[in-house]
């Protein structure tokens, strides 16, 4: 028993020797080999870039190791430059891409080539590349040869490659934080975006006779994987940061999914305009859910054009805040509007439809005269843009965007309301139409009192019509406004008080005089109000648009300009007749003081005598 354990072993032992000594047989080997075909692989890795680009790019690299035990390989200090004797030529004969790329990384490591394949087939088939934190330029320059391009190589790459190789798959290209910058060269100066910590993940890259051809693939390429997380930019006048949450995009489906975007103030709202000396509005915007179908991937890598199909913005808010406190700073804001800063956008772009779903939205602003905010608000809105776009091909088949939505103002009535933006109107021209149903008038007191210095006692709203044309000068419409039991209270601010207080005598008036407490009145007579608002030359769109209604408001209750000077006389009249009232019980104070005094002189003059 002992003998054969002693037998077994020595077996064992001989057996575990003989391995390690054809391991370190092939590991040498492998090494003698790897070291005499470095000098092969290198220069056919440069062959092959030069060949592959039409000698546009040239790639530089430091150092090559490679183990054929583990079929792994890698590149370091990694270079890929274009060369601009090549791109000025390639320009001249009409083969220049737009885009030009430049590739920096410490590292590029290729995992598994398969070797035996490589020998036996001449396929050379890897199992991925891994490129980790590289630096990307990408320099953009539209040329018009390049309009109607398809997706493809100008010419096979496989006539490149078939004098060395059969087929080259790469199942998984990794792109892993990268930083990237942009640079758009078709202005008049040079105009740069960057962005860090974004992920790339090129699936499926094959050349062989047939993927040059290929309809299914994007570059030779079957997929595109973009992550990006945690982005934030800083906007040029500092005022802002743009904060971004896990973007994630595939080629394969034309999807791109936002977990959250966010534009944030760096200052709050009574600093925000304190820091720039004069009223200006500030806009916060939080966004939780927004995705983006049909994207034209290959359009937008070789013109930056942005084409997608449906766009989705859901689970959010948009406030809107101007301290009128503040000094206006005197300037002209023409083309200004939602529809023209979309033609302002350097990016072109076409959404054909933008879908929105539960976005509360507000516009807000300080009073200087009652020192407090007035806030009007519009609900869980919800509903869709059409055509939005800025390229001019677009809008020449369609001139128009428009927008459908529905929305409850400040939570309780609910408001339907339909815009139609011209694009190519050079004085901004839109309009807008609406219906408000049954509400609490009492809910509009958060912008009635400190706004308007007017409390609603009572009121009920039963329905409220608008048509209204608008352009960058003026806005003209009709309002129908169908409403009960109104009363209000007209408010002051008091020197030394926090609040407003009730003015009682012109309350009484207001009531009696001016309101019209039923509309249609008691005798079936509907007042309808004529609007022409004219366009504060500094006010923004929001301003303009709540201006608007609020003038077709306060014509349907009655506070017409020929009511508002009737008033103003009747009160001058009253202030008059109360001045006349203390003049004379001053005259008659002043003579019974009087003649209290001679009264008091007489009884002295009587006791010294």
């Amino acid at each position: 028993m002992i003998e054969n354990l002693r037998k077994h072993k020595k077996l064992l032992l001989r057996i575990g020797l003989g391995l390690l000594l054809l391991v370190l047989i092939m590991s040498l080997a492998s090494r003698y080999l790897a070291y005499k075909f470095k000098p092969v692989v290198k220069a056919q890795i440069k062959e092959l870039v030069l060949k592959t680009t039409d000698s546009l790019y040239h790639i530089e690299f430091s150092g090559i190791r490679m183990n054929l035990l583990t079929a792994n390989a890698s590149l370091t200090g990694v270079k890929v430059v274009p060369d601009q004797r090549i791109f000025k030529k390639l320009i001249a004969l009409k083969k220049a891409p737009n885009n030009i790329y430049h590739l920096e990384l410490d590292k590029l490591e290729i995992r598994n080539f398969h070797l035996y394949t490589f020998l036996r087939e001449r396929k050379l088939d890897i199992t991925e590349l891994r490129l980790d934190h590289p630096d990307v330029v990408m320099l953009n320059q539209q040329f018009d040869f390049n309009e109607d391009k398809p997706p493809m190589p100008n010419s096979s790459a496989f006539d490149y490659i078939s004098p060395y190789l059969k087929e080259l798959a790469i199942h998984t290209i990794n792109f892993n934080d990268i930083s990237f910058k942009y640079i758009n060269n078709n202005a008049e100066k040079p105009q740069e975006a960057s962005v860090k910590n974004l992920n790339i993940t090129l699936k499926d890259y094959l050349i062989d006779p047939h993927s040059s051809v290929d309809k299914t693939r994007l570059y030779l390429l079957k997929e595109v994987i973009i992550k990006l997380n945690n982005y934030t930019y800083a906007t040029p006048d500092s005022l802002y940061h743009i904060r971004l949450n896990q973007l994630d995009f595939s080629s394969s489906t034309g999807k791109l999914n936002i977990q959250s975007l966010g534009v944030v103030p760096r200052y709050t709202e009574m600093e925000f305009g304190k820091s720039l000396g004069y009223a200006k509005d500030r806009y916060q915007i939080q966004m939780s859910d927004l995705k983006l179908e049909g994207i034209n991937l290959p359009l937008y890598i070789l013109k930056q054009e942005l084409f997608a199909r449906e766009m989705t913005i859901a689970n959010g808010s948009i406030k809107v805040f101007n301290n009128k406190a503040l000094p206006e700073l005197i300037r002209e804001r023409t083309g200004r509007f939602p529809h023209q800063l979309l033609q302002r956008v350097n990016g072109k772009l076409n959404i054909q439809k933008l879908n929105l779903s539960n976005v509360d939205i507000s516009y807000s602003e300080y009073d200087n005269d009652s020192q407090q905010k007035g806030t009007i608000t519009f609900e869980n809105t919800a509903g869709s843009f059409n055509n939005v776009t800025n390229m001019p091909k677009d809008k020449a088949k369609n001139p128009w965007m428009t927008a459908d939505l529905t929305t409850y103002l400040m939570g309780r009535g609910r408001l339907d309301v339909g815009f139609k933006f011209n694009l190519e109107a050079k004085d901004g021209a839109f309009s807008y139409s609406g219906m408000l149903g049954n509400m609490d008038g009492r809910a509009l007191n958060r912008i009635t009192r400190p706004l308007g210095m007017i409390a609603i006692k009572s009121g009920e709203v039963k329905r409220m019509e608008f048509h209204i044309d608008a352009n960058d000068q003026v806005a003209k419409g009709l309002m129908k406004f169908e409403y009960n039991d109104l009363s209000v209270n007209l408010l002051k601010k008091e020197k030394g008080e926090n609040r407003l207080v009730r003015q009682g005598w012109m309350s009484f008036l207001a009531n009696a005089i001016i309101l019209n407490p039923n509309n249609p009145s008691k005798e079936g007579q509907l007042v309808t109000a004529k609007i022409q608002e004219k366009r504060a030359k500094e006010g923004s769109f929001f301003h303009f648009i709540w201006k608007s209604l609020f003038q077709g408001i306060k014509y349907s209750v009655g506070v017409t300009e020929e009511k508002e000077q009737k008033i103003k006389t009747q009160i001058a009249r009253f202030e008059q007749i109360k001045h006349d009232r203390e003049a004379r019980q001053a005259r008659r104070e002043k003579r019974r003081l009087l003649k209290e005094r001679l009264k008091r002189e007489r009884l002295k003059n009587k006791k010294n005598h």
